[in-house]
């Protein structure tokens, strides 16, 4: 009796624990959501307002066209990317099931809207309990996806009351957000009730997530998506054009760069200028809000320079190319010989490097790239990337690779075959989720 008596209080004061942080939560978000406003709708020279649609992250939706569709959740351009090879697959083989895809930026929603009628675009309800309800109450999902590790309590909270299945896809878990969640293991082993499954990435990040408290059942490990990759032909095609009126020049590509970083890039392309005259930068910006701050850096430190926006071919005498245009950036590693990826010399955590592996150009990045350890690691392993510690080094691997063009090759075509050897990820995340669907 003793026993039961204990284990009843147990359970007692677990849920009880559990309620009380849930509710610490979401007192805390709504205690913060001035800032958090500010930060989503604070106006930045050349970023798009959401105009009207700011509504629908409350929860005031349009109805959908049709009912009980399949909710994806990408948070912006890169999540969307990713996911715009499964929903193009998934729709093949589903051609009945409706989709809601969901973003919270703006420039995500642009990219959505590049999907056409595969999918209707909302603008995904914040994680406070009354914004969630509407949405709930107006598009009736029949299943939540979301491309990569967001975990929202309120939302998982409000899928499992209403018995809705969440798929994380291309899951991943670092070892240290790992240990912060384990001060809160048994919140965080409640909001994963609602995960039905959850594919991860790597066998490290399954077995993390088990020892959250997630079910080994739940879990399978499929491998990044990213790495199934989807490259626009045309674009591509483009580039390569473009690329012969240049004449030989010697070209190289940053990409993605952030706040902090374009004053460094521009030195080390003085550098590389000072060897080569006659090369050529593509500077491409990771927000459009800092086109214009970026141009009139590059005026500032005196370089020549043209503008994708201008629809014109760089002049022999040009120096910089900027890439002031959003969805574009297979185009721009096209047209270059070498590739440096932005976000890693300040603490962003770098970019992506698979797009320009893919196209078997050589990469380069800097120290911060803790985002994409894994894939970073891979193509370093393989002799496909270097890391480059400041701008003096960034100049001279430039400098290098442009003397010698079998290294140039030997390292694209080490980058072309890791992400070839990584692929297969979406068609078992297929497989997976039409299974999900199916009971």
């Amino acid at each position: 009796m003793l026993a039961y008596t204990n284990c009843f209080t147990d359970t007692v004061f677990f849920i009880l624990n559990l309620l009380a942080m849930r509710l610490l939560y979401t007192l805390l978000i709504y205690l913060f959501s001035p800032v958090i406003l500010f930060f989503l709708y604070r106006p930045k020279k050349g970023k798009p307002g959401f105009g009207s649609r700011w509504k629908e992250h409350l929860g005031f939706e349009p109805l959908p066209t049709h009912r009980n569709p399949v909710w994806i959740h990408a948070v912006s351009v890169g999540e969307t990317l990713a996911i715009t090879p499964f929903i193009q697959a998934f729709k093949k083989q589903n051609p009945e099931i409706p989709i809601i895809l969901t973003t919270t930026t703006r420039t995500g929603a642009d990219q959505a809207q590049k999907l056409g009628d595969l999918i209707e675009h909302r603008y995904a309800p914040l994680d406070y309990p009354g914004a969630l309800r509407r949405f709930f109450a107006r598009i009736q999902p029949r299943m939540l996806i979301i491309m990569e590790t967001e975990l929202w309590p309120n939302l998982f909270n409000q899928c499992h009351k209403r018995e809705i299945p969440v798929v994380i896809m291309n899951a991943r878990l670092s070892e240290r957000s790992c240990q912060r969640y384990q001060h809160v293991r048994s919140f965080f082993a409640a909001m994963s009730q609602a995960i039905q499954l959850l594919l991860c990435q790597h066998q490290d990040d399954a077995a993390r997530f088990i020892r959250l408290g997630v079910s080994p059942e739940n879990i399978q490990v499929t491998g990044s998506v990213k790495f199934d990759i989807h490259l626009n032909q045309d674009q591509i095609e483009q580039g390569s054009k473009d690329r012969k009126l240049l004449k030989g020049r010697p070209v190289w590509i940053a990409a993605s760069t952030h706040k902090g970083e374009d004053e460094l890039i521009l030195q080390a392309h003085r550098k590389i200028l000072a060897i080569y005259p006659d090369a050529l930068l593509i500077l491409v910006p990771r927000h459009p809000e800092r086109f214009t701050a970026v141009r009139e850096l590059c005026a500032a430190e005196k370089f020549t320079l043209s503008r994708r926006s201008d629809a014109v071919m760089p002049l022999p005498e040009t120096q910089i190319f900027l890439g002031d245009s959003m969805g574009e950036m297979a185009y721009y590693f096209q047209m270059a010989d070498i590739a440096f990826m932005g976000g890693s010399f300040v603490a962003i955590g770098g970019h992506n490097l698979l797009e320009p592996a893919a196209l078997a150009k050589p990469t380069l990045i800097g120290p911060h790239f803790f985002n994409f350890t894994d894939i970073t690691n891979q193509l370093v392993d393989k002799r496909a990337c270097f890391i480059v510690e400041n701008y003096e080094a960034l100049a001279s691997r430039v400098i290098e690779l442009l003397k010698n063009s079998e290294l140039q090759h030997d390292m694209g075509m080490a980058g072309f075959d890791v992400v070839t050897a990584n692929q297969g990820a979406l068609a078992k995340s297929l497989k997976a989720i039409e299974s999900l669907l199916e009971h």
